[in-house]
């Protein structure tokens, strides 16, 4: 079942909130320099709607859900997310400090690309990105099947090569060659239904 969303409008048709992606589009779609951006809860879009889209613009949602559960995430550690518009389609994946939703790392969009491709791509920059700072933390992903394939150090994807998505598959194989050199993983699934979105999340549909 989908997570409820709560997607903000600063500038559309009707400023305000709205309880689905139906009725923001109606808000945003066609008009020129339409501001918003989804939420996880209801007191976070009502948090951001008193402020400016600048300061949500590309960051990781303020109020964060798993602050206040009784078993949060294990900090401090990274999360990493991918997005990607169509299947294949433009695809771009990012990581971020759990903690404090500081973006340390993104790349794309590459075309041609599928979601699961980018959560696998994503998490072996993860673990490059700690290596190089000599870093031990945990890192999360919301993505079964990029953990799987990171496990089995092996991106089993079924998608078609082609001369669209060939810097995709190149960035693959050297993903894959870099797994060899880690002989342990700290990787952890995000718990969504508990947590929330992942804060590498980019907030869109």
């Amino acid at each position: 079942m989908r997570k409820q969303k709560f997607y903000v409008v600063w500038k559309g048709r009707t400023r305000g909130i709205f309880t689905s992606w139906q009725e923001c589009e109606a808000q945003v779609k066609g008009f020129e320099g339409a501001q918003f951006k989804a939420f996880d809860t209801h007191d976070a879009a009502k948090i951001a709607l008193k402020g400016k889209f600048e300061d949500y613009k590309g960051r990781t949602q303020p109020v964060r859900q798993w602050l206040f559960v009784p078993n949060p995430p294990m900090l401090p550690s990274l999360s990493v997310d991918a997005a990607c518009s169509g299947t294949p389609g433009p695809l771009e994946y990012r990581g971020v400090n759990t903690e404090t939703g500081e973006e340390v790392f993104h790349a794309g969009p590459f075309p041609g690309g599928v979601n699961n491709i980018g959560e696998f791509l994503a998490i072996v920059r993860g673990l490059e990105w700690l290596a190089r700072r000599k870093l031990d933390w945990v890192i999360y992903s919301d993505s079964h099947t990029a953990i799987s394939w990171v496990r089995a150090r092996k991106c089993n994807t079924a998608l078609p090569r082609s001369a669209s998505n060939a810097m995709l598959f190149q960035l693959i194989g050297r993903a894959e060659e870099t797994l060899k050199d880690f002989k342990t993983i700290r990787l952890l699934k995000w718990d969504t239904d508990a947590w929330g979105e992942n804060p590498a999340d980019f907030g869109r549909k």
